[in-house]
């Protein structure tokens, strides 16, 4: 959320990050609404005021009488405060509603644009050639992660649709130990890094989906439950709700978590794409980096390529041919600064697809969730938020036995995975 002060003094560059996002809010109508609120403010504290100086007399009076005509004239006062403190509650819950919607000012870097369509390439790089290196070609014809996760009797789409509906899936064999495979590689490679390592709820209360911005804009792609709670899509959700309404020493600043949990995504706006094996599923599991620092744009800058080139590092390990593309505005949430998306290339389409979103939010999350620090001088402060994908899995399965086939149609295994798989390729069926 932005400081209403903020909005004042600076409408036009509020107004113009909208559009650039492409999200519609009447700037004009939210300050006609802060006008009355602040009126009503004025006028109720006016009031109380007067309530207070005629108490004091009530208290002092000389007599009955004079006590008795101080009451008679503040009944009047008292009927014009009720008015208008049922007044404020009505203009309140405009103004909040409003407030809410107002999306974040997006850097000067982000391109414009309306969709992924429009986002930026700004590097690439080949486990062949390394930085700015071309996706490596096949001399036969890829077949898809679908197809091979079903060949070696890596997944049952089928029985997944039976018992969860569509999108359903079971992994089996070797496509579930691959899965707990990465999660000791990707536990270890944190485990070196500064990162406090927890593990979050899935099921979540909306104030925290409000508080990070995935709510009201994105509500029909979460899960609802009949007790008003909300089924998380990634654990920054939860970690952002650690430290609510809560003050926080600057020492403790920046707070890296490395956060885990089950993730739940309704994909309601994806009917019809990747309706075949796991890449675009309602059910996986996510380790997320997130970050609370010092409210300093050049910090929130600097993590933010730190976060991006720790998940970069794993690609890199796993040999994983990606690029890194600079969202453009229309390919924002309503929080969002600026955001990487990291996209590992899949074979048997000849393209890149996303595996890791990279954001920073400056204090917008902090603000509607009241997390804040004190400064050298005592200042309390709203902190800075970002997150950055680590590893969701079993997404990135898709890129690793697609880059990772072999013309006989075994699946070569990448290097730092053979330990905990206990060889160094798939080969056959089970």
């Amino acid at each position: 959320m932005l400081d209403i002060k903020f909005i004042r003094e600076n409408k036009d560059i509020v107004a113009a990050g909208a559009k650039k996002k492409h999200i519609e809010i009447d700037i004009d109508k939210l300050l006609a609404v802060d006008d009355r609120r602040r009126e009503l403010q004025l006028s109720i504290d006016e009031k109380r005021a007067e309530q207070n100086v005629a108490s004091d007399a009530i208290a002092s009076a000389k007599s009955d009488d004079e006590r008795k005509q101080i009451i008679a004239r503040m009944q009047g006062v008292k009927e014009t405060l009720k008015l208008a403190e049922e007044s404020m509650q009505e203009i309140m819950k405009e103004w909040r509603t409003m407030m809410i919607q107002v999306p974040n000012v997006p850097d000067i870097s982000v391109p414009d644009g309306e969709s992924d369509a429009d986002n930026k390439e700004i590097r690439r790089w080949s486990p062949a050639s390394g930085d700015g290196g071309e996706a490596p070609e096949f001399d036969f014809e890829p077949k898809t992660h679908s197809e091979l996760l079903l060949t070696h009797d890596m997944a049952d789409y089928e029985r997944g649709a039976k018992v969860a509906g569509f999108r359903g899936y079971f992994l089996k064999n070797d496509g579930a130990r691959l899965v707990w495979a990465l999660e000791q590689f990707v536990q270890s490679r944190f485990a070196r890094k500064d990162f406090t390592p927890i593990i979050v709820p899935s099921l979540v209360r909306r104030e925290s989906f409000i508080g990070t911005g995935y709510l009201p804009q994105s509500e029909e792609d979460l899960y609802k439950t009949q007790d008003g709670e909300y089924l998380a899509g990634t654990s920054e959700v939860a970690s952002m709700g650690y430290y609510t309404e809560e003050i926080l020493d600057k020492k403790q600043l920046p707070i890296k978590f490395f956060a885990f949990s089950p993730c739940f995504r309704r994909e309601a706006g994806s009917h019809g794409k990747d309706t075949k094996g796991i890449f675009r599923i309602h059910e996986f599991v996510k380790y997320e980096q997130i970050v609370l620092c010092e409210a300093s744009h050049e910090e929130s800058a600097r993590l933010h390529e730190e976060l991006t080139a720790n998940s970069e590092a794993l690609l890199q390990e796993l040999k994983l041919p990606y690029r890194v593309v600079v969202n453009c505005g229309g390919d924002l949430g309503l929080g969002q600064v600026k955001k990487y998306d990291i996209e590992a290339w899949m074979p048997s389409e000849k393209k890149y697809r996303e595996t890791h979103s990279s954001s920073y939010f400056h204090d917008f999350q902090a603000r509607r969730l009241n997390i804040r620090y004190r400064d050298e001088g005592g200042t309390p402060r709203y902190v800075h938020s970002l997150n950055n994908t680590a590893l969701a899995m079993p997404r990135i399965l898709c890129q690793i036995v697609e880059n990772n086939q072999r013309a006989d149609g075994s699946i070569k295994i990448p290097d730092v995975l053979q330990g905990s798989m206990g060889k160094d390729a798939i080969a056959g069926t089970h």
